[in-house]
């Protein structure tokens, strides 16, 4: 499991330095502002969540469920977080908007809240 936070932790950091180099060049073309505050938004979500994973890969053994559990609710959570408003919001700049990805991006958030949640947890256990 910590192979897996370090992997997706590079991999979703190297795709948001992509994405928002992409946003920043190719997109500025085609998306209104608030589209792009809001793909803006996404890159942002990722990279913050990018580094959290790195962080924890090389910080927790994931020697107990809930850490495990913790690193699912990340890396989940930014995959249906940010990729759903790329989405979104490229399909809406085509004139084909996905909304039934409109949904999608909360789960992604309610996961990623969770995940904070656990790591929190983590920290204050020992306290309880």
């Amino acid at each position: 499991m910590v192979l897996v936070a370090q992997i997706f932790g590079a991999l979703y950091g190297l795709l948001a330095v992509v994405f928002g180099a992409f946003g920043a060049h190719a997109l500025k073309k085609i998306l209104s502002e608030e589209q792009l505050k809001s793909f803006e938004t996404g890159v942002k979500y990722q990279m913050y969540h990018a580094i959290l994973l790195l962080v924890i890969g090389f910080n927790f053994n994931m020697d107990v469920p809930f850490q495990q559990y913790m690193v699912y609710c990340f890396v989940i959570g930014t995959l249906l977080f940010s990729f759903s408003i790329y989405a979104l919001v490229i399909s809406s700049a085509k004139g084909k908007k996905l909304r039934f990805l409109g949904p999608i991006t909360p789960v992604g958030g309610l996961l990623l809240v969770c995940g904070w949640a656990l790591l929190l947890f983590s920290f204050v256990r020992n306290l309880i």
